[in-house]
């Protein structure tokens, strides 16, 4: 074993290792790797580590292209209403048996999952979703795991329903094999879609969980908030105290929205700054905490003075859940540092993460994508956060994007003519794209820095990171290494039986990975031993492809594996064993058909 297998070894269990810690953000240990090969590659000058120039070509692969592309495509239809108008038609068939109710969300979520990416869907449905779970009197918890599921069902039906399936066919065309044709995995997609679904329909009442959302954990006295203002009284105790050391922070039930001074809201970390003559403090108290507020020496309450002021007194603070969205710009940051109750007007209760209910030391934890915050506030500060993409309310419908909807016919026309295109093999699929996006820009459908906007960057610098890491597996011979120890364990079973058995392992590991990393990761790290194993074998590598890009995606088992899984992870206040007791016999399910059908549709 050469030095350079064993370096590129060594990064890649690194990157397996960092990627399910999460330690270090997925994009940043992609860039690591992509830069430790440039680094040892140009100093060392190996022959069997890719040269500057080699990595440098992996920018040129389309896959990354075509989904970026499809970020904004998503966007075009999220944004002129055909989501909404999809979803909203749901309203009409809440009477039906929740097993029927099942069976036809499947047919809508993932009849658009197969065209667009799907975590948009998810976005736009979910709320909806949850609002027609209350008129069902169904659980919530009953249909948003069915609602990740079936958008992953829908995007492995087609070439551009999910960026695995861009990405396999990018690595295959750069392989010198053919790409996959637009339509060509719905030969797969379309009877696990039938199975999954009916799997649902039947098992879903029996093995979906009932849980409670985040609003759940509070007590009935919490429940009952009242936002109200005050005034500091000249020569107040309170004057060159901050809140937090003042009586009133002492007091249980009371918290501090805002201070108000000269007309203009401080900035800042509020809590902690010093009160002066003058200042209207907005508080949010429980019912409790009221009385024992207006005895506090040195403020007057606005109703007490009679002040003929726009006042908010006993106005009674709406609570309200919200999930971190897709394009969020808070992600990262602590609620301190985007200083949340000054930009937003509201203040965070709670934060559910990964199955943990969080309430202390809120104001440092850094929020993250999917996490689903309780928060509470005035009726105008919910309706403002409600026009905010980086928070999305759960309390109803979003509203459609009434100003957008004249451009829903050529939005639709544009999406219509991208799959003719590619389906016709009129031009490469990343062109295609482009071209697409070309239109919506010239047609003022979308605007350039909204669509660089719904970009999600990190995946794409995380894939061309995982691209050079496969570069390396082949040019060390790490992957041809790999893939004959695979080949060898089948030694002892007969000839004709070893490349469906060995099928069926590339299946299995990938499906296990991808539980673990994310699809795009496992994709490109299987995709070149799958390709080995089939070189090994003397057979056509299209099966081995195929299975390792059904099961990259058919990621069912776990919240962590797939982004549309994290989503309702916490909206639903779901355990981290729900989605194994769900999602693990889901898992084998679709193995044990995708070992069935992919030999036949494609042979050896």
């Amino acid at each position: 074993m050469s030095w350079e297998i064993v370096f590129v070894l060594i990064l890649l269990i690194f990157a397996l290792v960092s990627f399910a810690l999460e330690k270090i953000p997925v994009d940043v240990t992609a860039l690591v790797v992509f830069a430790a090969l440039l680094l040892i590659g140009s100093l060392s000058g190996s022959e069997a580590l890719p040269t500057t120039t080699q990595l440098a070509s992996v920018f040129a692969n389309e896959a990354p292209l075509a989904i970026a592309a499809m970020f904004i495509i998503s966007l075009a239809l999220e944004r002129c209403g055909a989501i909404d108008a999809l979803a909203g038609s749901l309203e009409k068939l809440t009477k039906l048996p929740y097993w029927a109710f099942l069976g036809v969300l499947a047919l809508g979520v993932g009849s658009i999952s197969a065209f667009i990416n799907n975590t948009p869907v998810v976005v736009v449905f979910m709320p909806v979703v949850i609002s027609l779970a209350r008129k069902m009197n169904v659980p919530a918890s009953r249909l948003l795991i069915p609602l990740s599921y079936f958008s992953i069902f829908g995007g492995i039906c087609t070439l551009t329903g999910t960026s695995t399936n861009l990405l396999m066919s990018g690595i295959l065309q750069s392989d010198g094999l053919k790409p996959l044709g637009m339509f060509e995995l719905a030969s797969i997609g379309l009877p696990l879609f039938a199975l999954g679904t009916l799997y649902l329909m039947v098992l879903g009442p029996k093995i979906l969980p009932v849980r409670e959302t985040l609003t759940a954990i509070l007590t009935d006295e919490e429940r009952k908030e009242y936002i109200t203002e005050a005034f500091v009284r000249a020569n107040s105790p309170l004057i060159g105290q901050s809140f937090v050391e003042s009586a009133l922070k002492k007091t249980r039930g009371i918290r501090l929205l805002e201070v108000i001074r000269d007309g203009v809201a401080l900035k800042g970390d509020v809590p902690r700054q010093a009160l002066a003559e003058g200042d209207r403090l907005v508080l949010s108290c429980s019912p409790s905490a009221i009385a024992s507020a207006r005895e506090t020496e040195g403020i007057d309450f606005v109703g007490d003075r009679g002040l003929n002021l726009e006042t908010i007194s006993a106005h009674e603070g709406a609570i309200v859940e919200g999930v971190i969205g897709p394009m969020s710009t808070i992600v990262g940051k602590t609620i301190r540092e985007i200083n949340f109750r000054q930009r937003y007007r509201m203040i965070i209760l709670a934060v559910h993460r990964r199955g943990r209910n969080v309430r202390e030391q809120l104001e440092t934890l850094p929020l993250d994508f999917g996490d689903t915050l309780l928060m509470m506030g005035t009726d105008q500060a919910i309706e403002n956060l409600r026009r905010s993409e980086d928070i999305i309310l759960l309390d109803r419908p979003a509203l459609p994007a009434q100003d957008m909807r004249s451009h829903m016919p050529l939005v639709i026309g544009v999406l219509v003519m991208l799959i003719a295109a590619i389906t016709a093999n009129l031009m490469p699929v990343a062109a295609a794209a482009i071209v697409a996006v070309a239109v919506l820009f010239l047609s003022r459908t979308i605007k350039p820095k909204e669509a660089y906007a719904s970009i999600e960057w990190r995946i794409l610098f995380l894939i061309y990171g995982m691209l050079g890491l496969g570069m390396a597996l082949q040019t060390s011979g790490a992957a041809g290494m790999i893939s004959e120890f695979i080949v060898h364990l089948g030694d002892f079973l007969p000839e004709s039986t070893r490349a469906i058995a060995l099928l069926a392992l590339i299946f299995l590991v990938t499906s296990v990975l991808t539980e673990i990393l994310s699809n795009n990761a496992t994709v490109v790290l299987m995709a070149p031993i799958a390709l080995g194993i089939a070189h090994s074998l003397g057979v056509d590598p299209r099966p081995f492809a195929i299975a390792a890009c059904v099961a990259s995606s058919a990621s069912f088992a776990t919240p962590i594996g797939y982004q549309t899984n994290t989503y309702v992870y916490g909206v639903g206040g779901y355990r981290f064993s729900d989605f194994f007791k769900v999602g693990a016999p889901l898992n084998l399910l679709y193995m044990i058909a995708g070992i069935i059908i992919i030999p036949r549709v494609w042979p050896f």
